[in-house]
């Protein structure tokens, strides 16, 4: 079973500065929950005991998000809003232990994911990345689990993507399929386009054997200065097999700002307390282009003199 999970959250957040220079981008809400715990809930639903967080010194809004706020639950109490506090601080929260490492070095996610060694210890254990938001019915690391349950191998989730986007991913070399699970033959970090062995890109979550450890301490910076998961994983593939799952379900990048808009809609229409509002509110922003183009049109047929 795998009952441990590292979430990396040290990174800055640049692409949306200037709303993450004092808070995590992690914490950024998706309607009324910060981002990371959405990852976390997919983690404690799927068995996982144990959440390590590789995070920085500045960010102590994470450890105080997932901490009990005694005062401001007597205060809910006190005013008859006791449903709000299973939402503020659900019980399944209390029965995990927390844990909070600091990456000094902004030395990439291989380079994070290591930092959790003296935790993880031998075990199996799962990676999330909180910026890769998942919705199915069965959910993207449950999927994985399944795969690791039946091979006791790594397993990494990919999802097809537009190739004059694969530059920007992890790229798997698929092959042989069995079942649900496709044998990794080869993974290459950010490859170009032409030179991209499949279109099937990592996304962010992962099931590792603690093997894994050892390739990551003898893996080389890349150009940037950063040890990279991806390489880690393809000097491990030379050791063991590998398995990857194709994601079934949705997946949003929140780590752009494209994507964290896209998954607030999608979830805010989910949501039945506000959804037939946000479809007005969509119709009618759908409405205004055609609109202005009247109006501009107008104007430019009757010039002011």
């Amino acid at each position: 079973m795998i009952k441990k999970a590292v979430l990396p959250v040290a990174g800055f957040g640049t692409r949306f500065l200037p709303a993450s220079k004092a808070t995590p981008k992690e914490m950024l809400p998706i309607i009324d929950k910060p981002l990371v715990q959405y990852a976390v809930e997919e983690a404690i639903n799927c068995g996982i005991k144990e959440i390590i967080f590789i995070t920085s010194p500045e960010k102590h809004s994470i450890k105080k998000h997932f901490k009990t706020n005694k005062e401001l639950e007597l205060r809910l109490l006190n005013s008859g809003k006791e449903g709000m506090i299973e939402k503020l601080n659900p019980k399944k929260f209390s029965e995990i232990k927390f844990y909070y490492i600091n990456q000094n070095e902004q030395n990439g996610l291989g380079h994070a994911v290591l930092q959790a060694e003296s935790v993880v210890g031998n075990n199996s254990f799962a990676v999330l990345l909180p910026d890769d938001l998942f919705f199915s019915k069965k959910s993207c690391l449950e999927q994985l689990i399944d795969i690791h349950s039946q091979t006791k191998s790594s397993v990494i989730a990919v999802n097809e993507i537009d190739l004059k986007n694969i530059h920007k991913y992890g790229v798997i070399k698929p092959g042989k399929k069995n079942s649900d699970a496709i044998k990794i033959d080869d993974i290459v970090e950010k490859p170009l386009a032409e030179d991209a062995p499949s279109s099937m890109a990592v996304c962010g979550r992962y099931i590792l054997n603690s093997t894994i450890f050892e390739h990551l301490k003898s893996t080389k910076s890349d150009k940037s200065g950063e040890i990279q998961l991806t390489d880690a994983i393809k000097s491990l593939l030379a050791d063991e097999d590998i398995y990857a799952k194709v994601y079934e379900g949705e997946k949003f990048d929140c780590g752009s700002k494209e994507g964290f808009v896209h998954a607030t809609i999608s979830l805010a229409l989910r949501d039945e307390s506000i959804n037939t509002k946000i479809r007005k509110i969509i119709h009618h922003i759908g409405n205004r282009p055609r609109l202005s183009a009247v109006i501009l049109g107008n104007h430019l047929s009757h010039p002011s003199n």
